[in-house]
């Protein structure tokens, strides 16, 4: 299209880009810039990291990044060799489960409830086996490799995507944990921005996410559907938004299906971007009411949980749909809040927030999970997608 109504949609794009999206385009382009890695696995301590605490008790970033990150390394299969464990001063992390279900209005609590999963391979714990005599190692381990965090996967690589979703699912079910996964390959990902690419139509992306369903497993798992795909579709012209949230839709419905214990959330973007109404009307119109399980916020930000807590209850109850509808919040990075003035590449003076929990004593609210993938540099502190041990340190300590 051209004209006055494309120079409309770009400078509306422009205005989210760098005002509501903040830091989730840096994070999306690390994803792109690792463009080899099929998928950002979760690294979290195989103890795993079930604390409700909000200190900067460690955040796992295993590989490669989510929207929010970046992915480092595709899954292939399971690692033969354990992932080294947290130093001696490294907290014992707490695992508890909570209940299965929970009552409409009551503690967040998803059906996939337990104990999260770290993958063994990450750019992390990369990093912590290669130097055992860094001083800044021991944090470094203790607080980021050893706990859980989400598994990315941004390339379209049908054929191969059942084998690197089954090689996480089956190393959860084998250690009794829950994987969180991000499928990340919508057509027109990031609106043509840094993170562009993506299946090339949505035909291709339907078929793609059938085959990402077929390597679930039956056990339980967490769903991050498609960072920034709701939020930021106001790009999209109204018949391309319409049927990406119909794909949207089916996507959620074929995943389910595949698997009745995963639980699927749907783009909620974050308390600094779109009012609460608004964003619900458009996950409403995206199928999040009556096709998945619930809304996501704050991946790749630095938003307070807190805030982020009371937008996502705003959100829900705007959306409607079943009472048993909750929220997963992104704490990876969000321990001091957000920067001020919107600086979303590497800010200084960020901390590690919530550890990795499915239970978190909010009401509405499933899991703080840590998408993004702390320590993964937004392409300040180093290449973007790349592990920054000075980041990773300063995150550690904030």
């Amino acid at each position: 299209m051209s004209g006055v109504p494309d120079r409309r949609r770009a400078e509306r794009r422009d205005r989210r880009l760098a005002v509501g999206r903040g830091v989730m385009a840096a994070a999306a382009s690390a994803v792109v810039a690792l463009g080899t890695v099929a998928g950002l696995m979760s690294t979290a301590a195989g103890r795993g990291g079930e604390d409700g605490t909000a200190r900067p008790e460690a955040r796992s970033a295993p590989v490669t990044v989510p929207l929010p990150a970046r992915p480092s390394r595709t899954p292939s299969a399971p690692e033969a060799s354990p992932a080294p464990s947290p130093s001696p001063a490294a907290p014992a992390v707490s695992a508890t489960s909570s209940p299965k279900s929970r009552p409409a209005g009551g503690t967040g609590t998803p059906a996939a409830a337990g104990r999260l999963y770290r993958h063994p391979q990450s750019q992390v714990l990369d990093w912590v086996r290669e130097h055992r005599d860094d001083p800044r190692r021991p944090l470094i381990e203790s607080r980021i490799a050893a706990h859980p965090a989400a598994v990315w996967f941004p390339e379209h690589d049908p054929g191969r995507i059942t084998g690197r979703v089954r090689a996480v699912t089956s190393g959860a079910a084998a250690s009794g944990r829950v994987p969180v996964l991000v499928p990340y390959a919508i057509p027109d990902r990031d609106c043509g921005g840094a993170s562009r690419g993506g299946a090339p139509d949505l035909a291709a992306y339907d078929a793609w996410i059938r085959q990402f369903a077929a390597g679930l497993g039956d056990g339980p798992v967490i769903v991050v559907l498609e960072p920034d795909s709701i939020a930021l579709a106001d790009c999209l012209a109204d018949d391309r938004r319409a049927a990406r949230y119909a794909s949207l839709a089916r996507a959620a419905r074929t995943l389910k299906a595949a698997n009745p214990r995963a639980r699927v959330y749907f783009d909620g973007g974050h308390s600094g971007w779109h009012p609460a109404a608004e964003q619900a009307a458009e996950l409403r119109a995206a199928g999040a009411a009556t096709s998945g399980d619930g809304i996501f916020t704050n991946v790749s930000n630095f938003h307070g949980t807190d805030e982020e807590a009371r937008y996502a209850r705003r959100v829900l109850s705007s959306l409607g749909g079943p009472p048993g509808l909750g929220a997963v919040i992104d704490t990876s990075r969000n321990g001091n809040g957000a920067p001020q003035q919107g600086a979303w590449c590497d800010p200084a003076g960020r901390a590690l927030g919530r550890t990795p929990t499915t239970g978190t004593g909010e009401a509405r609210i499933d899991a703080y999970l840590w998408v993004k993938l702390p320590g993964e540099s937004d392409g300040c502190r180093g290449a973007a997608g790349t592990f920054a041990p000075d980041y990773a340190y300063d995150l550690a300590t904030g």
